[in-house]
């Protein structure tokens, strides 16, 4: 006689709308007060749970930081697949500057900088910044498919040729990218990519 099957245990659910609720209130928490500003009971509150919820599964603030940045890699748009490489690069631009204007998030992220000597925060930076290539590599990868791109060239290069300039006017500068400096950036990369393969031919 088979046994009965013990309970299931659900996916999602209740602690799926905890997380996302208290990771949701540590961002608005960073960005209004910064990473020192933030109080776990704060974010309790915000977020409308006990505070020994939040303690239970984030024991600091730098957890819930890590925690916070973690969620936002696994967030990618889908690669861009235009059967143009400008178009595609430019989409993926605007994508980069929508997601900077997450309110909190260019905080948040610059956060991450300033933490990266903590372990855990570092861990998660890197799964970020590993994350956002790999979602837009395929970009990268089809435009050598159709002879738009010599096959040496490296993905990830491409990618932070046309995101660098993006990330560091809004991290650095604090200043929001309009649509004319995120076209520049991307025809900088493909002159860029271009005078190369002069170069090597």
């Amino acid at each position: 006689m088979d046994q009965e099957a013990g309970p299931r245990r659900r996916t999602g659910g209740r602690s799926a709308r905890v997380r996302e609720a208290v990771l949701a209130a540590a961002l608005a928490q960073v960005a209004e007060h910064g990473f020192e500003g933030l109080r776990i009971s704060e974010v309790a509150a915000r977020a409308g749970v006990a505070e020994t919820t939040v303690y239970r599964r984030w024991p600091t603030p730098t957890a819930l930081v890590a925690d916070a940045v973690t969620e936002l890699a696994a967030q990618g748009n889908p690669a861009p697949d235009t059967g143009d490489l400008r178009e595609d690069l430019l989409q993926v631009a605007r994508q980069i500057t929508a997601l900077l204007e997450r309110p909190g998030l260019a905080r948040l992220l610059g956060t991450t900088l300033a933490m990266s000597q903590d372990p855990e925060v570092d861990a998660a930076r890197i799964s970020f910044w590993d994350a956002r290539f790999a979602s837009t590599a395929p970009v990268i990868e089809r435009a050598v498919d159709r002879g738009e791109l010599p096959r040496q060239v490296l993905a990830r290069d491409v990618i932070e040729s046309v995101a660098a300039p993006i990330y560091f006017r809004v991290l650095v500068g604090g200043e929001p990218p309009d649509d004319a400096f995120v076209t520049r950036c991307v025809d900088d990369a493909l002159s860029l990519l271009a005078s190369r393969a002069l170069r090597e031919a």
